[in-house]
């Protein structure tokens, strides 16, 4: 049943379900949280709980995950944020809202780290690389149909509404996960094996150890979580640089963001459409060299034009990198250890993306918007420019198409 598309379909539509339900979400509770405080600051702190939540909950998060039902957890995940969700219009204090907040993104964090090895495991090698396109042209979508969607319920209804709407729909993509079959051996956290500091840190030597020991592929793995990191801190200048210093209305900016969600619906339709041709070393040197080329073209941009081209650009070639990443990812870490690799890199991408966002902010309060973002976006082409010789390098190219069981030979 692994090599047929029914299960892989089904996974798919949960995915889409929540995606577009966590869009609309998110949108509503900033309107809740704003109308209720008439504070920036206040709808802010919702957005720094996400990587603080991420961070916090990478230490510890691989060690559970490795160890138990990937299926049942992620169903329960979902039930869990539903009924958190669907609490939070009754909650009239700020500090206890932004807590469930929190929980809910811990929640979320846990799911997207137990989600990435459950496909693994259910998607076969030869789907893999299609799987992970459409994936994200369901999650791109999401991205353009969630404030579309979320403005239509605030026509008929409230941002009350849409969050009951968003429980309701994590309750669908529970029973969707729940009707998906369970390939998990056996669950290695048992009543007399809790969770323990001493096990957190047995569990990073072994990582540690791995990584140290097939170190090109921890470099390639690290490459992409760094030019998530540069994304992060550019994405967050992205709307003052284009309504300050291009002076582009709300609506003009709106426009420039569906744009940008074209542009990744597009690449993620040629890379499920064309993945006989596109190989995983093209994937990953096209995207990692065109999308900071996309954000200089925005960071230079004079008109809304040019910044569209720029947004298109680095959007489409975007989901080129997502493909090849992540294809590459899957294609080599053992799933027995997936959790825990990608916790402990995670760690450091979240402190760095903090880092680096606030770096940027202060620079850009400092210097000039138009000159940091061209200097960051420069940076980001240089990091581009230096993982061509990498992917591209002869003596590894057995590692873009072997899979994990052929882990021994990794050297």
């Amino acid at each position: 049943m692994r090599g047929t598309w029914k299960h892989p379909a089904l996974l798919l539509s949960s995915v889409g379900i929540s995606n577009l339900g966590a869009w609309v979400y998110f949108i509503a509770l900033n309107l809740i949280v704003l109308a209720r405080t008439n504070s920036a600051f206040a709808v802010s702190i919702l957005y720094m709980l996400v990587p603080i939540a991420a961070l916090l909950s990478s230490f510890w998060s691989g060690t559970v995950i490795d160890r138990v039902d990937k299926r049942n957890l992620m169903v329960a995940l979902d039930l869990g944020r539903a009924v958190l969700i669907a609490v939070l219009p009754w909650i009239d204090s700020l500090l206890l809202l932004y807590t469930l907040v929190f929980f809910i993104n811990i929640g979320s964090s846990l799911f997207e780290s137990a989600s990435l090895i459950y496909m693994t495991k259910l998607v076969s090698k030869t789907n893999r690389q299609r799987f992970n396109a459409l994936k994200n042209f369901i999650q791109s979508c999401g991205f353009i149909l969630g404030p579309t969607i979320a403005g239509l319920l605030f026509l008929v209804g409230s941002p009350t509404l849409a969050i009951y709407l968003n429980a309701g729909a994590l309750a669908v993509s529970a029973m969707i996960l729940f009707s998906l079959p369970d390939i998990e051996q056996k669950a290695t956290i048992t009543g007399s094996e809790r969770l323990s500091f001493r096990m957190i840190v047995s569990d990073w030597k072994e990582t540690l150890h791995y990584a140290h020991k097939h170190r090109y592929i921890t470099l390639v793995y690290t490459l992409f979580c760094v030019m998530t990191i540069f994304m992060s801190g550019l994405d967050s200048l992205e709307a003052t640089f284009a309504t300050r210093v291009l002076d582009f209305s709300e609506s003009m900016y709106g426009f420039l963001v569906s744009i940008a969600g074209l542009g990744i619906i597009a690449g993620s339709i040629i890379n499920a459409t064309c993945t006989k041709w596109l190989s995983l070393p093209f994937l990953i040197g096209f995207g990692s060299v065109a999308t900071p080329v996309g954000y200089l073209i925005f960071a230079t941009a004079t008109d809304f034009s040019l910044a569209a081209v720029g947004f298109f650009l680095l959007t489409f070639a975007l989901s080129f990198a997502n493909t090849g990443f992540l294809s590459f990812y899957q294609n080599n870490v053992p799933v027995s250890i997936m959790g825990r690799f990608s916790g402990v890199i995670n760690v450091a991408e979240s402190i760095l993306i903090i880092g680096l966002t606030l770096s940027i902010g202060l620079l850009a309060e400092t210097l000039s918007i138009r000159s940091t973002y061209i200097v960051f976006s420069l940076g980001f082409l240089a990091l581009g420019l230096m993982t061509l010789p990498i992917v591209f390098q002869r003596s590894k190219q057995d590692l873009y198409t072997m899979t994990v069981e052929d882990e021994s030979k990794v050297s």
